[in-house]
This record gives structure tokens, sequence and C-alpha cells, in this order.
């Protein structure tokens, strides 16, 4: 079966699309983690700022990145949590708190993505910085 070319212009199109989806969900992250929003976005949110629906956000972005929006966006939740919990002056409930998370949902979200707790992934990793200073 013969396959149709898609036209340069639609293929240019749909990684715009990607490319500011990126930068929207980078730019809100770094404002929650800032205290400049009180509160997550949803990818309809973001489909809104870039005026499509999220439907075409979805596809477009699932067509250019293979992956799902959501995706996108909790990587850099989870990145960001990371990031957070190195600072030990933190507690795990402000780390929450800073990306919107009771708690408790915060806890839940960690393991999935990340395979331990929030607790054990701070614990984990100044386990390691003391090893690497005693050495």
């Amino acid at each position: 079966m013969p396959t149709t070319a898609i036209p340069k212009k639609i293929l240019a199109r749909q990684y715009e699309i990607t490319a500011d989806f990126t930068r929207l969900v980078h730019a809100h992250v770094d404002d929650l983690v800032a205290g400049r929003a009180t509160e997550a976005l949803e990818i309809r949110d973001f489909a809104g700022q870039l005026c499509i629906h999220p439907t075409h956000l979805s596809n477009t972005l699932k067509l250019t990145t293979g992956e799902a929006p959501c995706a996108i966006y909790e990587r850099k939740l989870v990145a960001e949590s990371k990031a957070l919990l190195l600072d030990p002056r933190l507690s795990v409930a402000e780390v929450a708190a800073r990306l919107t998370y009771d708690p408790s949902n915060f806890t839940k979200f960690f393991k999935h993505f990340v395979g331990t707790t929030p607790r054990q992934y701070r614990e984990e990793l100044w386990a390691v910085q003391r090893e690497s200073s005693a050495a």
C-alpha cells in the first residue's frame, strides 16, 4: 500500500507544538518550585495556552516524541522532586507542597515513578554522599 508523504509545513508545525509544549511545562514547573504558581496545570490548560485542542496536542506529541503529554509533564515533576529532595532544609511535606501535592499523594506519585518513597530516596542519597566524603 503506497504511503503519502507528510508535507514539510505540517511536520514543522508538529515540532513547533512539541517545542512550545515542552517550554510551557518547564516554565510552569519552575514557577511551581519558585512559588509563582499555586496550582498545577492540566494538559487541557497547556493545550489552551497553545490554542489547540487537547486531543490534537496529545496526538501531535505521540507522533513527534512517542510519548503522551502527561509523560513529559510527569518526567519534569519527578526531576524537580529529586532536585528539591537534595536540599536537607526542605521536608518531604514542603517538597510536596511546592509541587501542589499533599504529602500522601506526593509519596504515591514519587514511588510510582522512582520506585522508592521520597524519604527512602533522600536517605539513599545521603548514604552515598557520606560514603563518598568518607573515602
